[in-house]
Order: structure tokens, then sequence, then C-alpha cells
């Protein structure tokens, strides 16, 4: 028999984060288009936008950084397939032990490693150089959740955890930084990225009905579900803020 999958690999994922390929090339050339020499990208899981940025810069330097090994790993593994191995380094320290500045920051889904979004923002400020840009990707309410949603969200989740579009934005500018582009995901990029979550889990139970380990795997991706169906789907958006 063989083990089920870790929690959170993503395996079937090119992002962790609610992103599409089409998003993701375009944000990378408009990254590049400045020509930066460093990115930095801050709580990088398997740095997939790093890299296509890096390929769209030859003359850039890259360096990702996350606490989760496995991701590091397939980070080297991927920048080596794309030979870009030379040029990025990827290391096992939380996002914020980055002590350096760089042309492009990139902070996707990681602000809690800052804080609140307010002193992440005014952190990652101090780390874009001059002229720089900062991509920062970020959870917001499109509306105001109800308590019924809370309650099937994650646990200790409260309205206050976020703000609404305008607010993030205004946060932004406080930090000294202006909006160049402001984007939210679509439905379908929240549907791959949630359905691609459970999918290596959902394919081992189909095929290990009956082994030991199946009921601790069903439990947990039918409660990741309901987080998503039932808790944070059509209340729960995310930006993307090329910041400047």
């Amino acid at each position: 028999m063989t083990d089920p999958p870790a929690p959170g690999t993503g395996a079937r994922l090119d992002f962790n984060a609610p992103l599409s390929a089409r998003r993701a090339d375009r944000l990378a050339a408009d990254l590049a288009a400045g020509a930066p020499s460093t990115v930095v990208d801050l709580g990088c899981g398997w740095g997939e936008l790093l890299l296509r940025i890096l390929a769209r810069c030859p003359q850039a330097s890259g360096t990702g950084l996350d606490t989760h090994t496995p991701d590091l790993d397939r980070a080297r593994t991927n920048a080596a397939a794309r030979g870009l191995a030379d040029r990025v380094t990827f290391q096992a320290v939380p996002a914020q032990g980055y002590a350096g500045t760089a042309d492009v920051v990139l902070s996707i889904g990681a602000y809690q490693a800052f804080g609140t979004v307010a002193q992440a923002l005014g952190t990652l400020r101090g780390l874009v150089r001059p002229g720089g840009r900062l991509l920062f990707g970020v959870e917001f309410w499109q509306r105001p959740p109800t308590g019924a949603e809370l309650a099937n969200m994650w646990p200790g989740i409260t309205a206050d955890a976020c703000t609404d579009l305008a607010g993030v934005v205004d946060l932004a500018v406080a930090a000294g930084f202006r909006p160049l582009w402001i984007e939210t995901v679509t439905s379908g990029e929240w549907e791959e990225f949630e359905s691609g979550l459970a999918a290596d889990g959902e394919q081992w139970l189909v095929s290990h009905v009956d082994d030991p380990a199946a009921a601790e795997l069903r439990e947990r991706l039918d409660r990741q579900r309901d987080i998503w169906l039932r808790g944070h789907r059509g209340v729960l958006g995310f930006a993307y803020l090329t910041l400047g």
C-alpha cells in the first residue's frame, strides 16, 4: 500500500495561490519589463512565479524564502530543469528573515509573517528599491461574511480578519506605495486552486477505499472542502496589487 499524500503539497497545482497561468505570465512580463537585477519572493512556496520572472530577465538573480522544505526541494528541481539554478537560490528562512532590498519583491498570501496587512506593507516598503515594484497578493472580503459563513471557515477567524478591497489599497497607499495595477482573482481561479489542493488526496482515496489511513484523510479533505464551499466561497476575494 502507498502512503496517502501529505497535506498541502499542491502536487497538481502550478501555483500555491489562486492564480491562472495566463495571469501569471502577464504579471511576469509586467514585472520583467523594468529589467530588474534582483527579484525576491518572500514566502515563495515552490517559487513558480519567481522562476517565470527570471526566465524573462536573463540579467536578474533571484532569492526565494520559505520554511516548507518539500516546497523548496520542488523549487530547486524546477529551477534546475529550466536552466535557472545558477541564478536563483531557495532558502529555508521565514519571510521576515530577509534583510536586503530588491528591484522586485513578491509577497503572495504571506503577509501574516509580518503581522497585519498594514505591518506587512510597512515592512515591505523598506525592501523595495527606489523605482522597484512590489507584487502583493492578499485576501479581502468581497462582502461582509455572515455568522454562519464565518463558523464554516477556519477556527478563530472573525469579520475583522480582512478588510474590503478599497481598504487594502488604502493601506498600501498609507505605507507609501502607489497602486500601479489592481486586480482580483476570478471564481475559476479559486476553483482551480481549491480543487487542485485536494486533487491528489481525493485521487488516492478513490484508489484506496479500504486503506486504514483513508478515514483520517477523508475527514481532512471533507473539512477542507466545507471551509471553501460553505465558508469563504463567494465571500473571500484575493487581490494582486502591483505597487510602486
